[in-house]
């Protein structure tokens, strides 16, 4: 390597990001890991390249599940890098010794992607100073942009202690209450800082539903021509047939009629929650997909910076809207031959846009074949650009009619509204029809042609009918409601400036539901989301404070009053160590009779998959493992582990099998991040005398090999 000194190092969070970047800035030449040219070495980290051991990396005794041992709280906190991406980390230590003028942490532009930089600097024992490229986009002009006004590292400091701090917190908790209330009652129970919250209001959703008591009623029915004005609602049949039979062929008088205009202002712009929302209304999307689509589209150039909280553009942007709606306007095959001119001051307000504005396109859209894309990210960016003419345009606007009708002494009332401008709802409207979207509405009032009431006026010889109907129960959460639910928790405990509310982050909810699909906590049908058996009884056996939406979300509150040097990560943590406390102290003081709960209960329901590598014990599967039979030997086979992680892969119970019977397993479809194509291999386990479970890959032939490279 060419070790100028006046030569900077750039690191960007994933292979494309490099290419692209590289491409603006002339870094041509490919190397090993790592691109070269025009004084820059660029290279990537390959998402999260080094996180928190397991605390059987700072004592092997910690293998081993104990009450005895808790709580585990490191004195110096290690990082270790994941074995499929020691190569690239080596590559990048190198390249970190190298004698430069500085480096670039070009991650993405947020908390996540300031820890996945620090990690990998402060484990390869660099000094050189730490510029920051802050982006919103991928486009060459944006990069262009960020290289010219490249900010000093150190003023990212308090985003990266959020960071830490987050991570620490979420370890300490996760390692710790998991094995305190796993041990203390014999039965595996896993606990999140977030996803225990979130999963409690899956389970008071399902109790909420299961103990509704419906109830039965009627309504009596006046009709005439266009009109169908309804009664109260009676609890028994007979009372609304009798009002039926003494209205029924009689002469009725409009009393009221009341004609009022109304307007629905257009939709904020999306940020990332609202966007996985609206995909997972419209076209059934998860959360974790939405973002995924989203992210390829940012890395494509397509989309701006997806992991976003601002539902607003910056006022010096007016321009680059207007320029973008002309584009929209010229492009979308769906946008109406009539339209008005946009509002765009409406989505302008710098005060409401923290790290990242709002979600739109680049400029890149009027070059790109947008049929060409992937389904999935094509209904994406065409919901994201079309959103950008809603936003900006007209009020939906409409009359709302309400009538009162009298007919032998009996109330009877209607309403309806008719459309005076279809204003912002043509542009939605036309993008569902052209996407197809599946969307199940609200029952809305009626809309269309309603009858010319008057008051005064006279009905005669009218109709009735009567009809039957059912109180109904609240629906389980879908993916759209449950992530407004995120979005929402602990609001009403929380000060009203308290800015960000709520569990997670917008970059973490998808990964948080993720979580309790893959821990058998939670399953998806069709859009619903239902917990299983082992989600409510671990609800049940949780105290309320780990169930706390309220606490969790002061806690996120908290890390991004940190981001901004308004708390202090000493306090917060020392805040979570006291929390700590609390949990332990709970677990010892639970009742033998309590703690028998679950007895028996792994025999009953888990099913034998193998023999176990280690004491030669039944191997049985569990909500998140395949765990040894032997309560004391420390052989587990997680199904999701940081190994197949970026693989996009988890162990299935076939794969489990194999595992256990012949040491390796074959699969087609390991997601490589380098490539972004998947690849087939073998799979191989090896396994320590303390159970300890490492993997490798085989490859067939070569041309395996070089799609995962």
């Amino acid at each position: 390597m060419n070790t100028r000194e006046n030569r900077v190092l750039v690191v960007a969070e994933k292979p494309s990001v490099a290419q692209s970047i590289a491409k603006v800035i002339g870094a041509y030449q490919t190397k090993d890991g790592y691109l070269e040219g025009s004084g820059y070495l660029i290279s990537w980290c390959l998402g999260h390249l080094a996180e928190y051991a397991e605390p059987e990396a700072y004592d092997e005794k910690y293998r081993k599940w104990n009450l005895a041992d808790l709580p585990i709280i490191p004195d110096r906190w290690k990082l270790e890098v994941a074995r499929e991406k020691m190569t690239q980390y080596k590559v990048l230590k190198e390249l970190f010794s190298l004698p430069l003028s500085c480096v670039v942490n070009a991650c993405d532009a947020g908390r996540e992607g300031e820890a996945i930089f620090m990690r990998v600097y402060e484990l390869s024992g660099s000094r050189l100073p730490v510029k920051r490229l802050w982006v919103s986009s991928m486009e060459d002009s944006a990069i262009q942009e960020g290289f010219r006004n490249l900010k000093d590292g150190s003023e990212y400091h308090n985003l990266y202690q959020a960071s830490v701090c987050r991570a620490q917190a979420d370890w300490l908790i996760g390692m710790n209450a998991t094995r305190a209330y796993t041990k203390t009652y014999d039965h595996l129970l896993t606990v999140g800082r977030v996803q225990t919250p979130t999963l409690a209001m899956l389970v008071q959703r399902e109790q909420e539903i299961t103990g509704f008591q419906k109830k039965q009623y009627f309504m009596t029915h006046l009709l005439c021509g266009n009109l169908d004005a309804v009664s109260e609602h009676f609890d028994d049949r007979s009372r609304a047939e009798e009002i039926a039979g003494i209205c029924n062929g009689e002469t009725a008088v409009v009393e009221t009629v009341k004609k009022e205009e109304k307007s629905i202002v257009p939709p904020r712009l999306y940020d990332l929650t609202t966007l996985q929302r609206e995909a997972n209304r419209l076209f059934g999307f998860t959360a974790k997909q939405t973002l995924e689509y989203a992210q390829s589209l940012y890395e494509k150039k397509l989309l701006t910076y997806p992991r976003t909280d601002s539902q607003f553009l910056t006022d010096d942007m007016e321009m680059t809207a207007r320029g973008m709606i002309d584009i929209l306007k010229n492009i979308l095959p769906f946008v109406p031959a009539t339209v008005t001119s946009p509002d765009v001051k409406r989505v302008l307000n710098s005060k409401k846009v923290t790290d990242h504005h709002a979600i739109i396109p680049t400029a890149e859209i009027a070059k790109a074949d947008i049929g060409s894309l992937p389904e999935g990210e094509r209904k994406i960016l065409l919901q994201a650009a079309n959103r950008l003419l809603t936003a900006t345009a007209q009020k939906h606007s409409f009359i709302s009619v309400k009538a009162e009708i009298l007919c032998n002494g009996y109330h009877f009332t209607t309403g309806g509204k008719v459309v005076a401008d279809a204003g912002w709802r043509l542009y939605e409207d036309a993008m569902k029809r052209y996407l197809k979207a599946d969307e199940e509405k609200e029952p809305d009032e009626k809309e269309g042609i309603m009858p010319d009431l008057t008051e005064g006026q006279v009905l005669s010889s009218v109709k009735t009918n009567v009809t039957e109907h059912w109180t109904k129960p609240p629906v389980p959460y879908t993916e759209d409601s449950l992530l407004a639910a995120m979005e929402k928790a602990g609001k009403e405990e929380m000060d009203q400036d308290v800015e960000r509310k709520g569990l997670g982050t917008p970059a973490t909810r998808a990964s948080v539901i993720e979580k309790l699909i893959s821990g058998g906590y939670a399953v998806r049908k069709k859009k619903q989301l239902i917990p299983t058996e082992s989600g409510k009884q671990l609800i049940v056996v949780m105290p309320d404070y780990l169930k706390s939406a309220q606490m969790t979300a002061d806690w996120e509150n908290r890390l991004l009053l940190m981001e901004r040097g308004e708390d202090s990560p000493d306090a917060f943590m020392d805040d979570i160590y006291a929390f700590l406390d609390t949990v332990l102290d709970d677990c010892k003081s639970i009742p033998d009779e309590e703690r028998s709960r679950f007895a028996g209960e792994d025999r009953k329901d888990s099913r034998e998959v193998g023999t176990c590598p280690v004491c030669g014990n039944k191997v049985r599967e569990g909500n998140r493992s395949f765990y040894c039979s032997n309560r004391e030997c420390a052989f587990t086979l997680w199904k999701e582990n940081r190994y197949l992680s970026s693989m996009k892969k988890t162990v299935d119970k076939k794969m489990a099998a194999d595992l256990l019977a012949k040491g390796k397993t074959h699969a087609k479809d390991f997601y490589s991040v380098k490539s972004g194509k998947t690849f087939e291999a073998d799979l191989l386990m090896d396994v320590s005398d303390e159970g300890r479970v490492s993997f490798h890959m085989e490859f067939t032939n070569k041309t395996n090999y070089k799609k995962m490279k």
